[in-house]
Protein backbone atom coordinates (compact mmCIF):
# COMPACT_ATOMS: atom_id res chain seq x y z
CA UNK A 1 0.00 0.00 0.00
CA UNK A 2 2.80 2.94 0.68
CA UNK A 3 4.33 1.65 -2.58
CA UNK A 4 1.34 2.34 -4.32
CA UNK A 5 1.06 5.84 -2.47
CA UNK A 6 4.48 6.61 -3.19
CA UNK A 7 4.03 5.98 -6.75
CA UNK A 8 0.96 8.33 -7.10
CA UNK A 9 2.43 11.02 -5.25
CA UNK A 10 5.93 11.02 -7.40
CA UNK A 11 3.72 10.43 -10.91
CA UNK A 12 1.46 13.20 -9.66
CA UNK A 13 4.59 15.48 -9.18
CA UNK A 14 6.15 14.21 -12.49
CA UNK A 15 2.74 15.23 -14.31
CA UNK A 16 2.29 18.15 -12.42
CA UNK A 17 -0.45 21.07 -12.17
CA UNK A 18 -1.69 21.36 -15.58
CA UNK A 19 -2.75 17.95 -16.03
CA UNK A 20 -4.65 18.36 -12.60
CA UNK A 21 -6.56 21.17 -14.84
CA UNK A 22 -7.13 18.15 -17.89
CA UNK A 23 -10.66 17.15 -18.23
CA UNK A 24 -10.25 13.04 -18.35
CA UNK A 25 -10.70 12.69 -21.54
CA UNK A 26 -7.75 15.44 -22.77
CA UNK A 27 -5.31 13.25 -20.02
CA UNK A 28 -6.43 9.74 -21.96
CA UNK A 29 -5.62 11.72 -25.30
CA UNK A 30 -2.55 12.40 -24.37
CA UNK A 31 -1.74 9.28 -23.04
CA UNK A 32 -2.50 8.19 -26.63
CA UNK A 33 -0.26 10.42 -27.89
CA UNK A 34 2.73 9.42 -26.12
CA UNK A 35 2.12 6.20 -26.20
CA UNK A 36 1.69 6.42 -30.69
CA UNK A 37 3.07 9.56 -31.37
CA UNK A 38 5.61 11.43 -29.22
CA UNK A 39 8.62 9.20 -30.91
CA UNK A 40 8.18 11.71 -34.01
CA UNK A 41 6.11 14.54 -33.22
CA UNK A 42 6.15 16.95 -30.27
CA UNK A 43 2.73 16.27 -28.28
CA UNK A 44 3.11 19.09 -26.27
CA UNK A 45 2.99 23.34 -26.85
CA UNK A 46 6.69 23.98 -26.77
CA UNK A 47 8.99 21.27 -27.72
CA UNK A 48 10.43 20.43 -31.55
CA UNK A 49 9.23 17.51 -33.11
CA UNK A 50 11.76 14.52 -32.30
CA UNK A 51 11.86 13.73 -36.03
CA UNK A 52 12.00 17.13 -38.04
CA UNK A 53 9.69 16.46 -40.54
CA UNK A 54 7.13 15.73 -38.76
CA UNK A 55 4.61 18.52 -37.77
CA UNK A 56 4.44 19.44 -34.30
CA UNK A 57 0.80 18.55 -32.83
CA UNK A 58 0.30 22.16 -31.88
CA UNK A 59 0.48 23.48 -35.66
CA UNK A 60 -1.91 21.07 -36.75
CA UNK A 61 -4.30 23.39 -36.66
CA UNK A 62 -2.49 25.58 -38.34
CA UNK A 63 -3.17 23.13 -41.67
CA UNK A 64 -6.97 21.96 -41.42
CA UNK A 65 -9.36 21.71 -38.12
CA UNK A 66 -8.11 19.03 -36.28
CA UNK A 67 -11.90 17.54 -35.74
CA UNK A 68 -10.83 16.49 -39.61
CA UNK A 69 -8.48 14.10 -38.80
CA UNK A 70 -11.01 11.83 -37.35
CA UNK A 71 -12.61 9.91 -40.32
CA UNK A 72 -8.35 9.19 -41.05
CA UNK A 73 -7.98 8.08 -37.08
CA UNK A 74 -10.47 6.02 -37.59
CA UNK A 75 -10.05 4.46 -40.92
CA UNK A 76 -6.26 4.28 -40.46
CA UNK A 77 -3.92 7.22 -41.03
CA UNK A 78 -1.72 5.82 -44.25
CA UNK A 79 0.84 8.69 -44.81
CA UNK A 80 3.00 9.16 -48.28
CA UNK A 81 6.28 8.55 -46.12
CA UNK A 82 7.21 5.49 -44.94
CA UNK A 83 8.66 6.18 -41.45
CA UNK A 84 4.80 7.05 -40.35
CA UNK A 85 3.32 3.56 -39.02
CA UNK A 86 -0.45 3.23 -40.27
CA UNK A 87 -2.47 2.87 -37.02
CA UNK A 88 -6.44 2.67 -36.47
CA UNK A 89 -7.97 4.13 -33.22
CA UNK A 90 -11.26 3.30 -31.88
CA UNK A 91 -14.22 6.19 -31.33
CA UNK A 92 -14.08 6.81 -27.91
CA UNK A 93 -10.14 6.77 -28.40
CA UNK A 94 -10.62 9.64 -31.22
CA UNK A 95 -12.82 11.52 -29.47
CA UNK A 96 -9.95 11.92 -26.70
CA UNK A 97 -7.17 12.34 -29.15
CA UNK A 98 -9.11 15.35 -30.89
CA UNK A 99 -9.98 16.51 -26.98
CA UNK A 100 -6.65 16.33 -26.53
CA UNK A 101 -5.13 18.38 -29.70
CA UNK A 102 -7.84 20.96 -28.99
CA UNK A 103 -6.56 21.49 -25.80
CA UNK A 104 -3.21 22.66 -27.45
CA UNK A 105 -4.57 25.58 -29.31
CA UNK A 106 -5.38 27.21 -26.37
Amino acid sequence: MRRFALITIVTASLVGPAAAQMSPAVQRGQTLAQANCARCHAIDKVSPSPLSIAPPFRTLRERYPVEALEEALGEGIVTGHPSMPEFKLAPDQIRDFIAYLKSLES
